[in-house]
């Protein structure tokens, strides 16, 4: 059975969105972004929000720009090969291959998609993670931590949520962000 993974840059206090400006620096370099490609490669399957999804779909045609380094051509490769949900209510066409839109999140549907797929799954942005996590379907998180506190903005982890969690590795990089890999127990 494939895992589902929630993984987002969050900052010092705690939110995965800053209510104003953004949430600090420390995931753009180079080290970091290798990082992140190798240890989400063995994802199959990204759920999205319409916001993310708008975010993430520049991997679509990273291949295109000129100069563009290994380290990102290869993320640009692993984004193209796998398949995108898309949650939304608006959003009207997808500019992707591979990707599908969905108007409401159903947990059961999910369950099944993880039971029947090889490759985990990751479910992107706050809003929707919310929903997945209240479902009791996240079996592990990962954080990436910058050195900012933003003071507000959308809570990595929603609120009326308990959570027991396994810290199964840590990382402190060279740019400050900090790395927090935990399992649900």
């Amino acid at each position: 059975m494939a895992k589902l993974i929630y993984s987002m840059i969050t900052s010092l206090d705690g939110y995965a969105e800053a209510a104003e400006g953004t949430l600090g620096t420390g995931a753009e370099d180079e080290e970091v972004h290798t990082f992140i490609g190798d240890t989400f490669r063995n994802v199959g399957t990204f759920l999205y929000g319409r916001r993310m999804y708008e975010t993430m779909v520049f991997w679509e045609t990273a291949h295109d720009l000129p100069e563009v380094p290994p380290h990102i051509l290869q993320y640009a490769r692993d984004w193209q090969a796998a398949e995108k949900v898309v949650y939304s209510t608006t959003l009207e066409s997808v500019s992707s291959e591979k990707t599908r839109i969905e108007r409401n999140f159903d947990a059961d549907a999910v369950r099944t998609l993880k039971a029947e797929s090889d490759h985990d799954l990751s479910v992107d942005g706050p809003n929707l993670a919310a929903q997945a996590i209240a479902a009791g379907l996240v079996d592990e998180y990962h954080l990436f931590i910058t050195t900012s506190v933003v003071g507000g903005g959308k809570r990595f982890f929603p609120d009326g949520v308990r959570l027991d969690l396994d810290l199964v590795e840590q990382r402190a990089f060279a740019s400050g962000l900090i790395y927090a890999h935990y399992r649900t127990r």
